[in-house]
């Protein structure tokens, strides 16, 4: 004996597809090449730069490229220097493509396309960006950077948020500035940076990020620029919870700080400073 029984499923099909479709017809993107129609290939190779177009529209509607290239401290002085906004530009296709070497930045040159959807009338050697970003003060750079960087994230410290405070072992290869040997568990023996790491938890947003040689991995080195990306963001943004290793660096916060200083003093809750208050 059988009876027929419908199938039913453990997960019902919702009324949203999962994937939008299409519309047919090309796509209008503005660029600052001006308007520019995209159409989409189904048998094209893929391209990593295949969205480019759409985000240099953002940037421009957003305004945030314009203001990036008008605040950058660098002032040249040479009739024949290239344009503050050819030097930015290229940096910025450079790590849109995944380069992390200046030597990658030759790749870009053969690209005629993306350099104008930026307003760029060339790219720039590796030779010429180097040249350029050392003429960058380092206080005012990292001050222009971080007014850029605090300019998109703080809208988004209105509400309730965690900090996690990280440090990350960069090994290095070659002579470069601060590069040490200490604690490094993937290349024992080699010379290290050590990255103090400021976050918005699960959004995984970096708001800030400190270079320290490589045997500054403690906690304690990165306390300064900690309590400054604090007192930077103001009252009214400061995270609901403090999140770190186990290594604390709320020790020493101002004089006469007792040691569970982030909870005391700050009204910030840090959760070793608080296991062990």
């Amino acid at each position: 004996m059988s009876e027929d029984h419908d199938l039913i499923s453990a997960h019902p099909t919702g009324k949203q597809p999962l994937v939008e479709p299409v519309a047919a017809g090309p796509v209008p993107v503005d660029t600052y090449a001006g308007r520019i129609d995209i159409d989409w290939d189904p048998h094209a190779a893929v391209t990593p730069l295949g969205q480019l177009p759409f985000f240099i529209e953002f940037l421009k509607q957003a305004g945030l490229f314009d203001g990036w290239v008008a605040g950058c401290p660098i002032q040249y002085t040479s009739p024949n220097a290239p344009s503050k906004r050819d030097l930015l530009g290229t940096v910025l296709l450079s790590v849109l493509s995944g380069h992390w070497r200046y030597a990658h930045i030759t790749a870009l040159r053969a690209d005629p396309v993306s350099p104008s959807l930026l307003g760029m009338k060339r790219v720039l050697s590796e030779d010429a960006v180097r040249r350029g970003l050392a003429k960058i003060d380092p206080e005012a750079g990292a001050a222009w950077l971080r007014e850029n960087l605090d300019y998109v994230t703080r809208p988004l410290l209105r509400e309730p948020w965690i900090l996690d405070v990280d440090t990350t072992v960069k090994p290095l290869y070659g002579h470069q500035e601060g590069a040490v040997v200490d604690y490094n568990p993937t290349k024992p023996d080699r010379p290290s940076h050590s990255y103090h790491s400021y976050l918005i938890a699960n959004l995984r947003l970096v708001l800030d990020v400190e270079v320290h040689d490589g045997n500054q991995t403690a906690a304690k080195h990165g306390a300064p620029g900690l309590w400054a990306l604090l007192d930077r963001l103001g009252r009214d943004h400061w995270p609901s919870l403090l999140r770190g290793d186990i290594a604390c660096p709320c020790e020493g916060r101002g004089a006469g700080a007792t040691r569970p200083s982030c909870v005391r003093r700050n009204s910030v809750v840090c959760l070793i400073c608080s296991a062990s208050a």
